[in-house]
């Protein structure tokens, strides 16, 4: 077990594995930990060094649960872990919040430590509106959905969060569902995961894929859950470094813990790759 200390004394549970050529941080979700990259990890540790960790308020950092921080203090707490360990030529991998904060990051410290960047399926902006469907839960969610919602109860907002994000979840009946998803939710800190929401909800971080210097690679879900296949296209349209994007079948939101092989596979091949071209040059 291994701890960060940031510099106001609060921890952050991360993981160190691996001797590759490649240095591979992987960020996780909402409400999710550094536990869903346990099996890809198997694979990946043997071409590069892994690491991965538990953001504030989630899993073993769940005591790190500073007031209300919003998706800049999460990129400060990255920007602090990377100086930290003295790491550069970074691939950066967010899946869905942690794609939020890669976006964040560049946004607020740029890509001079990063080989190339990798995005799981993620809107940079989730509320819809007239002119952008590309948001969260397929198009639906807009500022009134979000108004409507703070007046619900946190177990049910999550709930119907869950179940956008695992559809087959819906056919499970409601006194069945409760206890897998209240001891999901026991592992965070609720009112860090009530801050980081309501900061998600407001951001627009599309300007700000314009902005990015190094490769980008966007990983989707198909047919999708939360978000919409569109998003590829979207992103090769938009971000001016070469893009690439992979497509995972039949497979919802949770495409790092339904395809677990695959997710290796793809980003294994996306060192190799950027290793081959770096050779080219």
């Amino acid at each position: 077990m291994s701890w960060f200390t940031l510099k106001n004394g609060e921890r952050l549970y991360y993981e160190d594995k691996g001797h590759g050529p490649d240095t591979l941080i992987m960020l996780h979700g909402w409400t999710s930990s550094h536990e869903i990259y346990l099996k890809p990890l198997d694979t990946l540790q043997d071409q590069a060094r892994c690491i991965i960790y538990d953001h504030r308020g989630h899993g073993k950092s769940k005591k790190a649960d500073s007031k209300n921080p919003t998706m800049e203090t999460l990129a400060s707490d990255l920007n602090e872990l990377i100086q930290g360990l003295s790491l550069s030529d970074i691939t950066l991998l967010g899946w869905s919040m942690g794609a939020g904060v890669v976006l964040n990051y560049v946004r607020l410290y740029g890509c001079g430590d990063l080989k190339q960047i990798v995005l799981c399926d993620m809107t940079p902006k989730q509320l819809n509106d007239e002119e952008w469907k590309l948001g969260l839960y397929q198009g639906r969610y807009t500022k009134a959905e979000m108004e409507r919602d703070a007046g619900k109860d946190f177990y049910s907002l999550y709930k119907e969060f869950a179940i956008g994000a695992v559809p087959r979840l819906a056919k499970i009946p409601g006194f069945l569902l409760k206890r897998p998803l209240k001891k999901k939710l026991a592992e965070c800190d609720e009112s860090t995961l009530r801050s980081l929401a309501a900061s998600m909800k407001t951001q627009d971080n599309r300007p700000t894929v314009g902005q990015i210097t190094v490769p980008v690679t966007y990983f989707y879900a198909d047919p999708g859950s939360l978000f919409s296949p569109a998003l590829a296209d979207w992103y090769k349209d938009h971000v001016v470094t070469p893009c690439r994007t992979v497509r995972f079948p039949d497979s919802t939101h949770m495409l790092v813990s339904d395809k677990p092989e695959k997710f290796a596979e793809e980003v294994s091949a996306v060192l190799q790759l950027q290793r081959q071209e770096e050779g080219e040059q």
